[in-house]
This record gives C-alpha cells, structure tokens and sequence, in this order.
C-alpha cells in the first residue's frame, strides 16, 4: 500500500498542521487513517499499545459521525478502552470480566470529539478498571518505545506509547489521579489534566459523581491540546455543577507569553521525596523558567498531606468499588469471579462496597480542607512545578504496583503507589488543572515530565506557559531526541 506521506513528513505533522493539509485537499482524511492504521501495524508487535483498529472507520472515516467540517478535518485519534463510550463498539476496560461488552450508545464526550473532526480508528490499552500503573496482565503488557524493558506506565498506558512512536498527533486519555499526566512524562508527550468544568462525563457521571475523573489528551505540541480542549470542553444538559469557558480560546491565549510568573518549585509532599537525579533535573528547569523572566524560588502549600492522601485512598476504593459491583451487577454476578478480576481490584470492591456516608463525609471534609489549602498557596503563586514522579520508571514485570499483586491490604498497596506517584493526585482531589511537559530525562534514559500545576480554571496561564517553553525550545521537547520505537524507524 501506497501511503500519502513519508513517516519523517508525517511526524513532521501535528494534528493542527494535519487538519489544514485535508483543508487545502492535499490529503483526505481516509489516507490519514490508513497511514494511522500503518503505523499502529509497524510499532504495535513491540509496544502492545492498541487493542483494536476499526477497519470500517479507517475505510470510511464519515461511518461514526465524524465531522469533516471539525477544526481537526479527519485526523485519527484513538479511544482509551474506558471513558467515553462508543455505541456498538467494544469497550473492555483492559479487563478479563469485561470481554464482548459493547455500549448501547455514545456519551456526550464521543460527540464532542466527533464534531471537532477527530475520527476515532481504534482503542487504546488501559489496566484493569484503569486503576493501576501498568498495562500488564493476561490481555496485554504495553511497553515504552523509548526502551521495551521499561512499562509506559498508566492508566493511559496505550495512547502514551502510539503519541511518543510518531504513530498519531494526539490520543484520548483520562486522569483519576495522574493518568494523563504520568504517562506522558514517562513516554515524552504532553499530557494536560484540566480542571473540573471543563469535560463532560455525561450521561454515566456528573463532575460531583466523578469526583476526581478527568478526560483529556496526550499530544506532541501545546496547539494540539489547546485545540482538543477549546473544541471538546462544555457541559451536557443537566450538568449538576456550572461549567466554565474561558474569556478567550486557548488556541488564540496561546501565542501570546504569559506575565512575569510567581513561580514555586517543590519536591517533598508530606513524607514523599524525588531522587536527588530527578531534584537536579526540576532545579535545572526552574533556572530555565528564571532565564525566561519569571520568579522562581522553593514553596509549599500548608496541606496535611498524610490525611489528603489517606482522604485521596476512600475515594479510589469507595468509588472503584462501585464501579466494579455495576459490572458484576449487570453480569448477574454476586461476587467477582478469581479467574476474571485481578486480586487488588477484587479486594478493593470487598473494602469498598459497603463504605458508610460518614467515611465519605469525612473523606469529602478532607477534600474541601486540602483544596482550600491549594487555593490559599495560589493566592501567592501562580504555578507550582514538580517532577511528574518520585521515583524512576519501574521495569516491566515490577508487580508491586500492579493489581495482580499479592500484597493481602489494599490500603498498603495504595500506600506503596503513592511513594512513587505522589505528585500527581491531589490536583484531582482539588480539581485542578496540571499538566506535564517533556523537558527532563531520568538517568536510564527514559523521559521525564515536568509537572506545572496552577489554580482551578487557570489551564490556559498552563497552556501559555508550555507554550512559551516550546517556543524557547525551538519546539524541541525531550531536547530533540525520538524513542527507538518509533514510526520512522526501519
């Protein structure tokens, strides 16, 4: 097959740049889907990345609903296999339990993304129910293109690794408690969680029964993301909580740099600390933040870290286990099946299932008293940059992170998850908008993600900070380097 484009002109080419080709009709939106559908073929026998193609809708892109017409003109996108729902299309959660499932109808969400001209081709890899770091289980273990020995870590496991290989511009992906922003880091792509308000969970869930859920997009420029938010965000009728729009489009907010910035770096969050190696790498940045002309200087925001991460604990739990008893529910199971459910994810729904009001009032108390908190600290500064994690990548097979770990507490699992992931979750607890962007390395080579956090509604004064950084970098993230696995190899 003859393919439109060369891998270098195609990875050359952002979603935006993409979607102005099909507009001067150079290419049509179905060549777009089978050079997609091509590198989904050339880079999945090693990154395990994709669970399904749908060969109809790269056959024919306008066979969903897609809108030609969208500010995206037919660029291919893939769903994470949870979230938003695809009517008829299988949706598998990365789980045994839930093989065959198909959705009677799209949510909100898969609209939105369909009118702005994204034509979703396939699915992406995700852990089971998304609730733990790694794709590695009896379905599929994804790897990082930057080195296969290496998990791209999760829950939007499979979109990191096609985003990083060149294989498309930009890929779904949802946030609980740094599942964009995570593996982005780890994998070099951008990765914006927004703020609640700005993405729909509609018909299943409302932002105050989602709590902390979030979706959003991994993307190799800031005006991809940009555009993905300013074409996507808005709520459905009946949303229980107003839905905010910014004064301008952050595609416009954009081009233009930000003021002077009071800038706060941090690293230690209660007892979690980064490695002296990923320490220098957020001090290196922040000297270049300075060189860029804003203030920068160690800061923390007073929180009991302790108690929002145990608050942040009831949360998951509580609301996995809910999560878990619907499917049983509608299997006609009383029980999780061994075979069928990973061994976290069948303690979580035991620990789970009968939580009392009074567990989540106290949780929810620690929620408002951790978000004012935050919101206090942003009185003073404008963004707080953190490493994305504490600790290195782990290698594929680490099982302590994973739910087919052993260990008998769940409460002890969390615990350990939270020593390495610490930086991300309580923005989702707080609903604020963060986003991490690839400007560092991890001493095994791997990427590192910068993580900058602002105050709940301020994702554009994010957007135009990675936007003013890309432009210093002369668009260079991950100082120009590709992984090995990539689309333009061989």
């Amino acid at each position: 097959m003859t393919l439109a484009m060369s891998w270098e002109e195609w990875t050359a080419h952002d979603g935006v740049a993409l979607a102005e080709r099909v507009r001067k009709g150079d290419v049509t939106p179905a060549e777009l889907a089978a050079q997609a559908a091509a590198g989904i073929a050339k880079v999945n026998p090693q990154t395990s990345a994709v669970v399904e193609v749908f060969d109809d809708v790269v056959a024919d892109p306008l066979k969903d609903g897609m809108n030609p017409d969208g500010a995206f003109a037919g660029v291919p996108y893939l769903m994470k296999d949870l979230g938003p729902t695809l009517k008829g299309r299988l949706q598998e959660f990365g789980s045994l339990l839930m093989q065959g499932h198909r959705p009677a109808a799209d949510s909100f969400l898969t609209g939105k993304i369909r009118k702005a001209g994204l034509n979703i081709v396939g699915r992406s890899t995700t852990p089971e129910f998304g609730v733990c770091s790694s794709v590695e289980n009896a379905l599929f273990v994804t790897r990082n293109p930057w080195d296969l020995d290496y998990t791209t870590c999760g829950s939007s496991a499979g979109t990191a690794a096609v985003v990083a290989a060149g294989v498309l511009p930009l890929s779904h992906a949802t946030d609980g408690g740094g599942s964009i922003r995570i593996p982005a880091g780890v994998n070099g792509n951008i990765g914006l969680k927004v703020s609640r308000g700005v993405f729909s969970l509609a018909p299943g869930l409302s932002d105050l029964s989602g709590l902390v859920s979030i979706q959003g997009c991994h993307s190799r420029t800031v005006r991809d993301t940009a555009a993905f938010v300013d074409n996507c965000r808005g709520g459905a009728p009946g949303e229980f909580m107003p839905f905010w729009s910014s004064a301008e489009p952050y595609s416009e907010l954009i081009r233009r740099d930000p003021g002077r910035l009071r800038i706060a770096l941090s690293h230690e969050w209660g007892d979690f600390r980064a490695t002296p190696h990923f320490v220098a790498e957020l001090e290196r940045v922040g000297r270049f933040l300075e060189g860029l002309g804003h203030h920068v200087e160690w800061a923390l925001p007073e929180v009991d870290f302790q108690t929002a991460f145990a608050a942040q604990t009831t949360c998951y739990i509580s609301n996995f286990a809910q999560v878990i008893a619907g499917q049983l529910a509608r299997l006609g199971l009383e029980t999780p099946p061994p075979a069928l459910l990973e061994p976290i994810n069948i303690k979580i729904w035991e620990a789970g299932l009968h939580t009392s009001y009074t567990e989540r009032a106290k949780m929810q108390a620690v929620f408002n008293t951790t978000s004012r908190a935050f919101g206090d600290f942003f009185e003073r500064w404008d963004i707080i940059l953190t490493p994305i994690t504490a600790l290195p990548t782990p290698r594929v097979g680490t099982i302590e992170y994973l739910t087919t770990s052993t260990n008998p507490s769940v409460h002890d699992w969390f615990a350990n998850l939270w020593r390495n992931f610490a930086y991300t979750p309580l923005a989702n607890l707080c609903g604020l908008p963060g986003i991490s962007l690839p400007m560092a390395s991890q001493e095994n080579g791997l990427p590192l993600g910068i993580q900058a956090q602002a105050a709940q509604a301020n994702d554009g004064l994010l957007l135009q900070l990675a936007a003013q950084i890309e432009r210093a970098l002369d668009g260079k993230w991950n100082a120009g380097q590709r992984p090995g696995v990539h689309v333009t190899q061989g």
